[in-house]
Protein backbone atom coordinates (compact mmCIF):
# COMPACT_ATOMS: atom_id res chain seq x y z
CA UNK A 1 0.00 0.00 0.00
CA UNK A 2 2.88 2.11 0.71
CA UNK A 3 4.26 2.07 -3.04
CA UNK A 4 0.69 3.13 -4.22
CA UNK A 5 0.58 5.48 -2.06
CA UNK A 6 4.17 6.74 -3.40
CA UNK A 7 2.54 6.57 -6.61
CA UNK A 8 -0.21 8.71 -6.79
CA UNK A 9 1.58 11.66 -4.89
CA UNK A 10 4.54 10.96 -7.41
CA UNK A 11 2.29 11.32 -9.91
CA UNK A 12 0.05 14.07 -8.50
CA UNK A 13 2.82 16.14 -8.06
CA UNK A 14 4.25 15.81 -12.01
CA UNK A 15 0.67 16.75 -12.94
CA UNK A 16 0.28 19.61 -11.38
CA UNK A 17 3.07 21.51 -12.95
CA UNK A 18 1.43 20.53 -16.39
CA UNK A 19 -0.79 23.29 -17.17
CA UNK A 20 -4.35 24.84 -17.59
CA UNK A 21 -7.20 22.30 -16.07
CA UNK A 22 -10.82 22.32 -16.39
CA UNK A 23 -13.83 20.55 -15.48
CA UNK A 24 -14.21 16.86 -17.14
CA UNK A 25 -17.94 15.63 -17.29
CA UNK A 26 -18.44 11.55 -16.81
CA UNK A 27 -18.25 9.69 -20.01
CA UNK A 28 -21.33 7.28 -19.44
CA UNK A 29 -24.69 8.28 -19.62
CA UNK A 30 -26.51 7.05 -16.36
CA UNK A 31 -23.35 7.27 -14.81
CA UNK A 32 -23.48 10.85 -13.96
CA UNK A 33 -20.78 11.05 -10.67
CA UNK A 34 -22.30 13.44 -7.10
CA UNK A 35 -22.02 16.91 -7.59
CA UNK A 36 -19.67 17.16 -5.17
CA UNK A 37 -16.84 14.87 -6.97
CA UNK A 38 -17.86 16.30 -10.06
CA UNK A 39 -16.81 19.87 -8.52
CA UNK A 40 -13.76 18.40 -7.43
CA UNK A 41 -12.57 16.14 -10.19
CA UNK A 42 -10.39 18.26 -13.09
CA UNK A 43 -9.20 16.68 -16.34
CA UNK A 44 -6.09 18.98 -18.19
CA UNK A 45 -7.28 19.79 -21.18
CA UNK A 46 -4.62 18.37 -24.49
CA UNK A 47 -3.17 21.62 -25.94
CA UNK A 48 -4.36 21.88 -29.35
CA UNK A 49 -0.81 20.67 -30.94
CA UNK A 50 -1.11 17.33 -28.85
CA UNK A 51 -4.66 16.13 -30.39
CA UNK A 52 -3.39 15.04 -33.55
CA UNK A 53 -1.13 12.30 -33.04
CA UNK A 54 1.25 12.63 -36.31
CA UNK A 55 2.50 15.85 -34.27
CA UNK A 56 3.41 13.76 -31.10
CA UNK A 57 6.23 11.85 -32.36
CA UNK A 58 8.44 9.48 -30.02
CA UNK A 59 10.80 11.40 -28.07
CA UNK A 60 9.44 14.43 -28.71
CA UNK A 61 8.81 17.62 -26.36
CA UNK A 62 5.06 16.95 -27.21
CA UNK A 63 5.68 13.45 -26.57
CA UNK A 64 6.56 14.06 -23.18
CA UNK A 65 3.54 16.60 -22.31
CA UNK A 66 1.53 13.65 -23.56
CA UNK A 67 2.75 11.38 -21.59
CA UNK A 68 2.10 13.70 -18.56
CA UNK A 69 -1.04 13.61 -19.89
CA UNK A 70 -1.37 9.97 -18.84
CA UNK A 71 0.52 10.42 -15.51
CA UNK A 72 -2.63 12.75 -14.89
CA UNK A 73 -5.43 11.07 -15.68
CA UNK A 74 -3.74 7.66 -14.00
CA UNK A 75 -3.43 10.03 -10.84
CA UNK A 76 -7.11 11.03 -11.04
CA UNK A 77 -8.15 7.73 -11.71
CA UNK A 78 -5.87 6.27 -8.16
CA UNK A 79 -7.27 9.05 -6.37
CA UNK A 80 -11.11 8.10 -7.00
CA UNK A 81 -10.56 5.06 -6.15
CA UNK A 82 -8.55 5.78 -2.91
CA UNK A 83 -11.52 7.53 -2.23
CA UNK A 84 -13.79 4.68 -2.71
CA UNK A 85 -15.42 6.95 -5.70
CA UNK A 86 -16.27 4.32 -8.08
CA UNK A 87 -18.16 6.77 -10.33
CA UNK A 88 -15.40 9.28 -10.16
CA UNK A 89 -12.25 6.82 -11.57
CA UNK A 90 -15.05 6.49 -15.08
CA UNK A 91 -13.71 9.88 -16.47
CA UNK A 92 -10.08 9.35 -16.01
CA UNK A 93 -10.50 5.17 -17.28
CA UNK A 94 -12.36 6.23 -20.41
CA UNK A 95 -9.61 9.32 -21.11
CA UNK A 96 -6.77 6.63 -21.09
CA UNK A 97 -8.70 3.94 -23.15
CA UNK A 98 -9.60 5.90 -25.88
CA UNK A 99 -7.72 9.03 -26.18
CA UNK A 100 -5.63 9.83 -29.38
CA UNK A 101 -2.23 8.03 -29.48
CA UNK A 102 0.87 9.56 -30.72
CA UNK A 103 2.64 8.20 -33.79
CA UNK A 104 6.13 7.22 -34.84
CA UNK A 105 6.68 4.95 -31.49
CA UNK A 106 8.72 1.62 -31.74
CA UNK A 107 6.71 -1.35 -32.70
CA UNK A 108 7.95 -3.62 -29.30
CA UNK A 109 5.81 -0.95 -27.48
CA UNK A 110 2.34 -1.35 -28.84
CA UNK A 111 1.72 -4.61 -26.32
CA UNK A 112 2.16 -2.19 -23.44
CA UNK A 113 -0.36 0.48 -25.09
CA UNK A 114 -2.46 -2.14 -25.48
CA UNK A 115 -2.41 -3.41 -22.13
CA UNK A 116 -3.14 0.20 -20.55
CA UNK A 117 -5.82 0.65 -22.66
CA UNK A 118 -7.81 -3.01 -22.07
CA UNK A 119 -6.98 -2.33 -18.30
CA UNK A 120 -9.33 0.83 -18.45
CA UNK A 121 -11.33 -0.61 -20.13
CA UNK A 122 -11.88 -2.94 -17.51
CA UNK A 123 -12.02 0.43 -15.31
CA UNK A 124 -14.87 1.80 -17.00
CA UNK A 125 -16.78 -1.53 -16.89
CA UNK A 126 -16.04 -2.67 -13.32
CA UNK A 127 -19.66 -2.59 -11.37
CA UNK A 128 -17.10 -2.72 -8.01
CA UNK A 129 -14.02 -1.16 -6.43
CA UNK A 130 -12.18 -4.14 -6.10
CA UNK A 131 -12.31 -5.60 -9.65
CA UNK A 132 -11.63 -1.35 -10.80
CA UNK A 133 -8.55 -1.10 -8.29
CA UNK A 134 -7.45 -4.79 -10.12
CA UNK A 135 -8.18 -2.88 -13.50
CA UNK A 136 -6.27 0.15 -12.51
CA UNK A 137 -2.91 -1.93 -11.49
CA UNK A 138 -3.51 -3.55 -15.10
CA UNK A 139 -2.87 0.36 -16.47
CA UNK A 140 0.32 0.91 -13.96
CA UNK A 141 1.67 -2.58 -15.49
CA UNK A 142 1.23 -1.37 -18.73
CA UNK A 143 2.87 1.98 -18.13
CA UNK A 144 6.05 0.35 -16.21
CA UNK A 145 6.66 -2.23 -18.77
CA UNK A 146 6.77 0.75 -21.62
CA UNK A 147 9.45 2.90 -19.09
CA UNK A 148 11.36 -0.01 -18.38
CA UNK A 149 11.27 -1.02 -22.10
CA UNK A 150 12.63 2.15 -23.29
CA UNK A 151 14.31 2.54 -20.22
CA UNK A 152 12.96 5.79 -19.22
CA UNK A 153 13.12 6.04 -15.57
CA UNK A 154 10.20 7.79 -13.69
CA UNK A 155 10.20 7.72 -9.56
CA UNK A 156 7.88 5.99 -8.12
CA UNK A 157 6.16 4.23 -11.42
Amino acid sequence: MKFHSLLIIGLALVVSACGEKEKATAPQAGDAPAEEADAELVVEEAPPNLRAPEIADFGTEAFVRHMHLHAGQLARLNAALAADDLVAAYTPAYWLSRHEGVSDYRDDLQQYIDAMRASARAVGEASDLETARAAAQGIEEGCRGCHTTTGVDVPGL
